[in-house]
């Protein structure tokens, strides 16, 4: 890893207990505008006391959006241009942008690959893929921990994801 590469320290806790800290490593050579985007979210404390509010063990976790009452969190910076061209790969530990089927819609939800998801990549099934734009380069484990942690019927999409007790990143920051 060279040291333009910024990192960002990940706390989690959930139900009362500390998780521990996972550490992702980004490419701002690769995707440029994704990592500015995603850096300033964390800048300016966005992800402080958000839930990972989507739990699919054996693809990914998903965070960014949501406070610990499932309400959409305000105040997100305009979407960012979709750049899964990029060659950073959506395997186990890399984090990638969350979109809507708008391929230019990612804001500030993230997800982070449990598996290698290659069909994610660009082209992908839509033309486009997601955009991943860095890895995990400490704390696996605590990834391990969350997409452990006990799922329901998410309400809205009806799919078995939605954490009962979600885990909450107490404190995202640059190191």
């Amino acid at each position: 890893m060279s040291s333009d590469q910024p990192r960002v320290e990940f706390a989690i806790s959930h139900a009362g207990t500390d998780l521990g800290t996972f550490t992702v490593a980004l490419e701002p050579s690769k995707a440029p505008k994704t990592v500015e985007n995603f850096l300033a979210y964390v800048d300016a404390g966005y992800f402080d006391n958000t839930i990972f509010h989507r739990i699919l063990p054996t693809f990914m976790i998903q965070g960014g959006g949501y406070d610990a009452e499932f309400q959409p969190k305000r105040g997100e910076r305009p979407s960012v241009e979709n750049e899964a061209a990029s060659g950073v790969s959506n395997q186990r530990g890399a984090i990638a942008m969350a979109r809507t089927n708008d391929p230019h819609s990612a804001t500030a939800q993230f997800f982070i690959n449990v598996a290698d998801n290659d069909f994610l990549n660009h082209p992908g099934q839509d033309g486009w893929g997601y955009c991943a734009f860095g890895n995990v380069v400490d704390g696996m484990d605590v990834i391990d921990k969350i997409k452990a942690v006990p799922t329901t019927l998410d309400p809205v999409s009806g799919e078995e994801a939605r954490p009962v007790d979600p885990p909450t990143v107490t404190s995202a920051k640059r190191l």
